[in-house]
């Protein structure tokens, strides 16, 4: 676990989570920072969407506000959220103005 409440990677209880677990900034800047321990990843194009991948909404003042995490992507993308309860729901019933995917490259352990 990282257990710096802003720019870490940790959830024990909804009272006790890093910003990550509920700010979509926060998760982005982790997940494209990250360096140490927790999920890693890169900006890439949505079309080279993988399962485990993730997926943030913007509107049209460019305000990311959603995060969805890619199940499929054939013959669509089908995405899961939390926020109304999503399961393998299509990407395109989203509106949104812009959407940025996170690939999953790899995972830091403690050492």
């Amino acid at each position: 676990m990282n257990y710096s409440p802003i720019e870490g990677w940790y959830y024990i209880t909804a009272n006790d989570r890093s910003a990550s677990w509920t700010g979509v900034e926060f998760l982005y800047n982790f997940l494209v920072n990250n360096n140490g321990t927790g999920p890693r990843a890169i900006e890439m194009e949505l079309a080279m969407a993988e399962p485990g991948d993730i997926i943030q909404l913007a509107d049209s003042s460019e305000d990311y506000y959603h995060t969805l995490v890619v199940l499929t992507r054939w013959p669509e993308i089908s995405v899961a959220a939390h926020t109304q309860d999503a399961l393998y729901r299509p990407l395109d019933t989203y509106s949104f103005s812009r959407a940025r995917l996170m690939h999953i490259k790899n995972v830091g352990v403690e050492v």
